[in-house]
């Protein structure tokens, strides 16, 4: 089976014939997918799907971006307003009933964002006495939240922005999501946050894809082995998430 998606149907993804290839991504993620007052789009999941993409025969300006919010990431591949999506999505069983995966490309872990002059939250074994935490709906942490921490009260808002801007006003305690996307916004606003305890996670993103769609899933970890190898992967992370004051890590092995 080749899915035609994106809503083009003269040729496939994984062909390398279509006018245009749509991939999805976040555009509120500082260092993984921020849409700029540009327009631009920055970032590690952005680079690593313009990579993939390169890879399949989709120059930059041949690629279309589309916002992708959690909640919404299955529909828009389910119904092919996208050939694949690259937007911190992590890999697992439930998902995957629905889509198929390529990848992991990156390896990362649930943490928790407070303000910086916060001393009660120190990591995942303060969340108690009614701590107002925030993360996104639809998205793996905010499920770990309810599913481990009932005496938590988890805000649910529509992106980490969104959270973060209730971090900022007081409205919430906390921010939890993926460490890397903590950092980022950390990193965008020095001085006014920080990334606190370690991690209780483990996260493996991948990049989300049509079910059955083989050829592009088999093209696409090609494509990833190919960055990792050459440098390419490393040199992104570290233009995106270096400043954020994260090690870069070894690339994940992609699981074929």
């Amino acid at each position: 089976m080749t899915a035609c998606g994106g809503g083009d149907k003269g040729g496939s993804a994984a062909s390398g014939n279509k006018e245009k290839i749509v991939i999805g991504t976040k555009f509120d993620q500082p260092g993984l997918g921020l849409k700029g007052p540009d327009g631009k789009l920055t970032g590690f999941d952005v680079d690593v799907a313009t990579f993939v993409a390169q890879q399949l025969g989709y120059a930059p300006e041949k690629i279309e971006w589309k916002e992708s919010v959690s909640a919404q990431r299955e529909n828009l591949i389910d119904n092919d307003q996208v050939d694949f999506i690259a937007a911190t999505y992590s890999i697992n069983d439930e998902r995957k009933k629905r889509i198929d995966f390529a990848g992991p490309y990156l390896i990362t872990g649930q943490s928790l964002l407070v303000r910086a002059d916060n001393t009660d939250i120190t990591g995942k074994d303060s969340l108690a006495n009614n701590k107002k935490l925030c993360s996104v709906k639809g998205s793996t942490p905010a499920q770990k939240i309810k599913d481990e921490f009932k005496s938590v009260q988890l805000q649910e808002y529509p992106n980490y922005a969104a959270c973060v801007e209730a971090l900022k006003n007081g409205a919430v305690d906390a921010v939890t999501t993926d460490e890397v996307i903590l950092a980022g916004f950390a990193a965008q606003s020095p001085g006014a946050f920080k990334v606190v305890g370690d991690t209780f996670s483990t996260e493996k993103y991948g990049i989300g894809l049509k079910k059955g769609d083989t050829e592009l899933q088999t093209k696409i970890n090609d494509a990833l082995t190919k960055m990792e190898a050459d440098g390419a992967w490393a040199a992104a992370f570290e233009k995106n998430l270096g400043p954020a004051g994260i090690k870069t890590p070894t690339p994940p092995a992609i699981e074929k």
